[in-house]
C-alpha cells in the first residue's frame, strides 16, 4: 500500500533536492577553480538544503521519488547555465578564472 502524500511537502522535497544538486554542481565547480571561500560557502549551503530533504522523506519512502526528480532537475539546469556552448559569453554561474590565493 502506498502511504499518503502531502503535496506541499512533495513540492518542498523536490525543490530542496533540486537546489541541493545545483549547489553541489557549484561547489564542485568552485573546487575545480580552486576558490576556497566559495567552495566552503557552497558546501555549507549544500548540507543545509540536503538535511531538509532527508528529514522529510525518512518518515515516508514515497518522497524519495520527489527527491530523485529534484536531484535530476537541479543538476541538469545548473549544468545548462554553468557551461555554455563554445564561443558564448559565460553565464552568471560560470566559475571565474582562479586567482593564486584560491578565492
Amino acid at each position: 500500500m502506498i502511504p499518503e502524500v502531502d503535496p506541499l511537502l512533495a513540492i518542498g522535497v523536490t525543490i530542496a533536492t533540486a537546489a541541493t544538486d545545483a549547489v553541489y554542481v557549484l561547489f564542485t565547480s568552485s573546487v575545480i577553480a580552486r576558490r576556497r571561500i566559495w567552495a566552503a560557502n557552497w558546501s555549507s549551503l549544500w548540507y543545509l538544503l540536503s538535511s531538509f530533504a532527508v528529514i522529510s522523506y525518512t518518515s515516508n519512502w514515497v518522497y524519495i521519488a520527489f527527491a530523485a526528480i529534484g536531484s535530476w532537475a537541479g543538476a541538469f539546469l545548473t549544468m545548462t547555465f554553468l557551461h555554455k556552448p563554445p564561443g558564448s559569453p559565460p553565464g552568471p554561474l560560470a566559475p571565474a578564472i582562479p586567482n593564486p590565493r584560491g578565492e
